[in-house]
């Protein structure tokens, strides 16, 4: 029902404990539907496979950043696509989660949602695990972290060029499938249940926050993302508040 994919770059520590995660998951998953994506390391991180040799690996001999990860569910049969960063730890109720969720709201879900308040990234206030935790399913701009779509959805990502192949997987995503009539929305995150949660902060080591996040390391991480919400809304993006 649910394919699972993974993305390595320089957190190879973070795999097995995604892939168990996962596994534990109160929805089963096959391991032959969990699929690994390894972007290129230029310095030299050694990188692992997975311990279970039946999940599907897909090693890119140079860096896609954000981007690559997505060619993935247009290999596959299952009919939704659940996706998370390297630094996520699901609840293990969060598939169930998105499979209710999605029966009201036909739409891309997430763990972390986003809503801007103008022409930019900042300012925005988020949704979910790391922002408000509500009983509700909240409608947002875009949302990251955990994504999970049905599979059909997949294609949105390549009917156009991103404005940046450097950052804005999550805008873009999110703007592309709303032009096709489809939003975007956090699913339930209830205070008293991290179960429900798309990521478990009490499990996650901190890794967001790690030497390898690329929000802290990179010098233009939030510029570069202003410019890209300024620019998706030039091209009729309609966000929350504009709508």
């Amino acid at each position: 029902m649910i394919s699972v994919i993974l993305n390595v770059y320089k957190r190879p520590y973070t795999l097995e404990a995604q892939i168990k995660a996962i596994k534990e998951q109160s929805i089963p998953i096959k391991s032959e539907n969990i699929h690994v994506w390894y972007n290129n390391v230029e310095d030299g991180i050694e990188q692992f496979l997975p311990e279970d040799e039946n999940i599907k690996t897909y090693e890119c001999s140079y860096n896609t950043k954000f981007f690559g990860r997505f060619t993935i569910p247009l290999l596959c049969k299952t009919p939704y696509i659940a996706m998370f960063d390297d630094d996520v730890i699901p609840g293990k109720d969060w598939f169930k989660n998105c499979l209710d969720s999605i029966q009201t709201c036909n739409g891309i879900l997430g763990g972390s949602g986003v809503i801007v308040h103008g022409k930019s990234y900042i300012p925005n206030h988020k949704v979910g695990w790391n922002g408000l935790h509500s009983n509700n399913i909240e409608k947002v701009d875009l949302v990251g972290h955990a994504w999970f779509f049905k599979q059909e959805w997949a294609k949105f990502m390549w009917m156009e060029e991103p404005v940046s192949w450097d950052n804005g997987e999550d805008m873009f995503f999110s703007y592309v499938a709303q032009k096709h009539g489809i939003d975007t929305f956090v699913p339930p995150h209830p205070e008293n249940n991290i179960e429900m949660w798309g990521n478990n902060p009490n499990k996650d080591n901190k890794w967001g926050f790690d030497k390898n996040a690329h929000s802290l390391t990179a010098k233009n991480h939030i510029e570069l993302r202003n410019q890209i919400v300024a620019k998706l809304i030039d091209k009729d993006w309609k966000t929350v508040r504009n709508v």
